[in-house]
């Protein structure tokens, strides 16, 4: 199987933008242990609900906290999460909510990972029978006519890269907190062993703003003449050379 990194097409023209962010969120994390006050905020699950909670409004501002207040806010919204979810500071959750306006192609990628695809690309893409493609309404408002309607997908953390693309001596993740210390590789290498057999469509586990599709989205995507996106496909190394960090919290 083949993997791809999903990035924005810049070359198409097209002019749309989003200044927008998710109804709800975990806050960030002040860290006793690594003296860090961090928030990653690339992981967002759209189809969770938060209104079952009580205590919304401290869901609803974005700030940092301490990590226990942190950790007793992750176990409210644990039992709400779809399988294989994960948690880490300044995760967002419900729909996109702000201004949109421009051209939008039928897949839309933002800076801030955000993939959104337009319901009718949507909709061929899952009738070729790709796994994982959940689309989620958005709340966002356009000032022009003829305004797209925009959904969210969601995409579920599976698979790492290969420690041989990490530093040779990386330094340990945070053993309170969890955080990374060091930051995205220029080259990237998966571990082929840990990459899904089940999803099409997916965020790494371990560096969580890089988007990833097989080659079977790819196929399906230029099959269908959609636009918007465009792909780099990445070495899938099976073996450990050394040892990967773990960094889920």
């Amino acid at each position: 199987m083949n993997y791809f990194r999903i990035r924005e097409d810049r070359s198409t023209g097209y002019t749309g933008s989003v200044d927008a962010s998710h109804r709800w969120g975990l806050p960030g994390v002040h860290c006793p242990v690594c003296q860090d006050a961090w928030s990653g905020g690339a992981n967002v699950y759209p189809s969770v609900d938060l209104t079952p909670i009580t205590a919304l409004a401290d869901f609803e501002t974005p700030r940092a906290e301490p990590i226990e207040e942190y950790e007793r806010l992750c176990e409210l919204i644990r039992p709400l999460l779809p399988p294989g979810a994960q948690l880490e500071p300044g995760v967002g959750f419900g729909p996109l909510e702000g201004k949109a306006q421009g051209r939008f192609g039928q897949l839309h990628m933002d800076f801030a990972e955000v993939l959104l695809v337009q319901r009718e690309a949507l909709h061929k893409l899952q009738s070729e029978g790709l796994r994982g493609l959940k689309g989620c309404p958005t709340a966002l408002r356009f000032r022009q006519r003829n305004s797209p309607e925009l959904l969210e997908l969601e995409l579920l953390p599976v698979g790492r890269l290969h420690p041989d693309c990490l530093p040779p001596n990386p330094q340990p993740p945070c053993p309170r907190c969890s955080r990374r210390m060091h930051p995205l590789p220029d080259v990237l290498i998966l571990d082929a062993s840990t990459l899904p057999e089940h999803l099409d469509l997916f965020r790494l586990e371990d560096y969580c703003n890089v988007t990833l599709c097989t080659g079977r989205f790819v196929e399906a995507y230029q099959r269908l003449g959609l636009d918007g996106v465009v792909f780099q496909r990445l070495e899938a190394r099976a073996g450990l050379s050394r040892s990967p960090s773990r960094s889920t919290t």
